[in-house]
């Protein structure tokens, strides 16, 4: 791995925990004041999609695994987050974006608990509802895992938008890999496994414990899926679920988790990696005939640093798309730019994007990859550069 990769991997641009994430040109110390519409930012994009939509938390715990970064604290403990498609009739106040506890964590691991109240992150306005009724029908399933240091709630605008576009969504907390995550009882959990990484004495073993991560959310995954289509799930209205139509996707080492999941576990349908290197290899024998897709930055072309892209599309051996969106960063693709207008920051000065042109970009092509795969509608935005959308490049070496 060369030293741009290395710092390349190293930053998750929220967090700023130093480990992996951004391009070598965010490195920096401190994330930048910006004149911004944060006043104006009060809430997330509204979803796209003609359902409206519910939310509903599970706290689960396979008590079958110790926790891997934690042994002594037992069974490994999930936080999941699910949005469906709602009917009509009573409905909850809309869903925090996270608690108080949660921001006031992320924003101290980001640098920012001196200049930032958490309730610029805990009051931003969602637009999912609890306790809202599911709509009549079944649906797939999609699985969501989060950059490493990010909390789930950093997918929130995506999830929200897929549900109201007609698809379960479970995005998930793995624990003690947020820089904050709240449990049901009020503990806080910190991301033990990003110290780990950072006292990594050699690049070798940072490596080894980014596939450990990589492999350990693909088992989280699964056991998810599990509690949420098994014979006894965790989930009340589990029965909109429909288990023969499931896809799994993850932004940074999410991603990479998601081709992970779909290694080790045949249930999972199609997969999608947004920006995240490769930490388990593809194996010659690809994924089975499986659906998957590579959305990134440019950062991530063909021939560039990151030898995983390139060695991984050519094991994939189903349909298969690698997407370069000109202009973004490497947290274009979760809800950090919108944190950033909130905030008044610029985590990422290297992104030219707008905020509105990042969040559709991610929606547009990841909504497309599931219908076209898991509902069987061809999309044809999936086969080749559209004149709408300009700065999404097909790579196809």
């Amino acid at each position: 791995m060369t030293m741009r990769l290395r710092r390349r991997t190293a930053v998750t641009a929220l967090s700023a925990l130093l480990l992996l994430a951004a391009p070598a040109a965010t490195a920096h110390a401190l994330p930048a004041p910006r004149a911004s519409t944060s006043a104006e930012t009060l809430e997330l994009p509204r979803p796209t999609g003609p359902y409206a939509v519910g939310t509903e938390v599970l706290h689960l715990t396979d008590h079958d695994r110790a926790d891997p970064w934690v042994p002594e604290a037992g069974g490994r403990e999930l936080m999941v987050s699910l949005y469906y498609p709602a009917g009509t009739g009573r409905r909850g106040p809309a869903a925090p974006y996270m608690s108080a506890g949660e921001a006031r964590l992320v924003l101290a691991a980001a640098g920012l608990g001196d200049t930032v109240p958490p309730a610029a992150l805990s009051s931003l306005g969602t637009h999912a509802r609890l306790g809202a009724r599911t709509f009549h029908g079944h649906f797939p399933l999609v699985l969501l895992s989060p950059g490493f240091g990010n909390p789930r709630a950093t997918v929130t605008s995506l999830a929200e938008d897929l549900a109201s576009r007609g698809y379960v969504v479970a995005s998930v907390d793995h624990a003690y890999e947020s820089a904050g995550t709240e449990l049901p009882d009020g503990r806080l959990l910190t991301c033990v496994a990003c110290e780990k990484m950072k006292s990594a004495p050699t690049e070798e073993a940072r490596k080894e414990l980014g596939r450990l991560v990589s492999t350990g959310r693909a088992t989280d995954l699964s056991f998810v899926l599990d509690r949420l289509t098994g014979d006894r799930p965790a989930w009340k209205n589990s029965r909109v679920i429909d288990r023969r139509r499931v896809a799994v996707a993850g932004h940074s080492i999410g991603g990479s988790a998601a081709a992970s999941a779909m290694l080790a576990d045949s249930r999972f349908d199609a997969g999608i990696n947004m920006d995240g290197t490769f930490f388990e290899d593809i194996p010659a024998t690809g994924l089975g005939g499986r659906p998957f897709m590579m959305m990134g930055t440019t950062f991530h072309s063909p021939g560039s640093p990151d030898t995983s892209w390139n060695q991984g599309w050519q094991r994939l051996d189903g349909w298969k798309r690698w997407l370069g969106v000109e202009g973004s960063g490497h947290s274009s693709f979760t809800d950090i730019p919108v944190l950033e207008d909130r905030m008044g920051v610029t985590l990422d000065p290297s992104v030219t994007l707008t905020t509105d042109r990042q969040v559709r970009i991610t929606r547009t092509y990841v909504a497309a990859f599931l219908d076209q795969h898991l509902k069987g509608l061809h999309r044809s935005l999936l086969d080749g550069p559209t004149p709408g959308n300009p700065e999404v490049v097909f790579n196809n070496p």
